[in-house]
C-alpha cells in the first residue's frame, strides 16, 4: 500500500497518469466515511491503478485532518486539501442546498483534458462506475 500524500497540483501526474479527481464534502464524517472508505473508491482503488490511473480525494479539511483520515481508514489514494476552497471553484464543484460541499467526480486524462464530470451527492458506486468505464476506454487501443 502506498503512503497517502498530499499533492499541491495535477502537474505531478500531467504527461504520466490519467487521473480521477473525487471531491467530496469532509473527512470523518459518518457519510463520507462510509461513501469514500468502506465503499465504492476504497475498494476500487486498485481497479483504477490497473487501468492507468491515480485517485486523488479532494475535501477542505486540512493536511493533519487528512492524514489521520488516511491513517484511520487505511486508504491507499491521494488526499488534496482545498481549505481555501480555490480548487472546488475553480472546478465549478457547487455545495448541496448551499450547505453540504458537493461531491463531484472528473476523470482528467494525460494530457490534462477533462473526460468526464459526474455529479451524485449519495451514490459514490456511481462515481466509481462511471469513470472506470472512460478509464477503460482510453486505455484500450484506437
Amino acid at each position: 500500500m502506498s503512503t497517502p500524500g498530499i499533492f499541491p497540483t495535477l502537474k505531478d501526474f500531467l504527461g504520466k497518469k490519467n487521473v480521477v479527481l473525487y471531491f467530496y464534502p469532509k473527512d470523518n464524517s459518518m457519510i463520507c466515511t462510509r461513501k469514500l472508505v468502506r465503499s465504492a473508491i476504497h475498494i476500487s482503488y486498485k481497479d483504477f491503478i490497473e487501468v492507468g490511473a491515480e485517485v486523488i480525494g479532494v475535501s477542505s479539511n486540512d493536511k493533519k485532518s487528512h492524514e489521520g483520515f488516511a491513517e484511520k481508514n487505511q486508504l491507499s489514494f491521494k488526499l488534496l486539501s482545498d481549505e481555501d476552497g480555490q480548487l472546488r471553484k475553480l472546478y465549478g464543484v457547487r455545495s448541496t442546498l448551499g450547505v453540504v460541499a458537493g461531491r463531484r467526480t472528473f476523470v482528467i486524462d494525460k494530457g490534462g483534458t477533462v473526460r468526464m464530470v459526474f455529479d451524485s451527492q449519495m451514490d459514490a458506486q456511481k462515481h466509481v462506475d462511471k469513470a472506470l468505464k472512460v478509464l477503460s476506454d482510453l486505455k484500450r487501443p484506437g
